[in-house]
């Protein structure tokens, strides 16, 4: 049996402990003993850039902020969607795993933040919201595991109504929001809703062929 390599570790502002795996060719991010992600099951993290970009592939000069940088599937997905002359703002609240994306010796997403079109912040995603009104075409939020699964307690204020309403204030008129859940969450459908928002569920597996559905809701100004 291919032993499992612990390559990193962060700690998040909550205290959270977020570990690097490699095992057998695949990378993944652990919260505790908890799996976030992996490059093994990313289709639903794809599916969330498509479903947020794709009505954007002919806007002139969109803007998209993308909350949660991961392995950089969204990110990479994204950047396949949008046109040229895109503007994509990354925002990754834990610096180590920015670092993680561009270490040279990882094969993550070093060649997506080195696309011309991306900007990368390390911050919290509701700073970058708050002080960025009507600034975005989409927004996508794939920070934690949903609005009522959150692995990481800081995370909490970006699903509730007030953190909702800020969002929608970041969006410009006719803008889209994706969040990326591991349920349906149909309490959280009601706050979007609540905010003005048309709302779209939808079901992704985390791998194209198996792999149990995760959900994405989509929110339209």
């Amino acid at each position: 049996m291919k032993q499992r390599e612990r390559l990193a570790e962060a700690t998040a502002p909550d205290g959270t402990v977020l570990t690097l795996w490699w095992h057998d060719g695949a990378y993944a991010i652990h919260a505790g003993t908890a799996e976030l992600m992996s490059t093994r099951r990313f289709h639903s993290e794809e599916q969330l850039a498509e479903v947020a970009c794709g009505p954007l592939q002919a806007v002139s000069h969109a803007r998209v902020l993308i909350g949660g940088l991961g392995l950089g599937f969204t990110l990479r997905a994204a950047l396949r969607v949008l046109a040229t002359d895109a503007r994509v703002m990354v925002v990754e609240i834990v610096p180590e795993i920015i670092a993680w994306n561009r270490h040279p010796d990882y094969a993550l997403g070093r060649d997506a933040l080195e696309d011309p079109r991306v900007e990368t912040v390390q911050d919290d995603v509701t700073n970058v919201l708050r002080t960025n009104p009507g600034a975005y075409d989409a927004i996508l939020l794939d920070v934690d595991n949903g609005a009522e699964a959150l692995t990481t307690a800081g995370n909490a204020v970006l699903y509730s109504a007030r953190g909702v309403r800020m969002t929608v204030r970041a969006l410009r008129p006719a803008g889209r929001v994706a969040y990326w859940s591991t349920d349906r969450n149909p309490r959280f459908a009601a706050v979007l809703r609540a905010a003005g928002l048309s709302v779209e569920t939808l079901e992704a597996r985390a791998h194209t062929t198996s792999g149990g559905p995760h959900t994405l809701l989509v929110g339209q100004a």
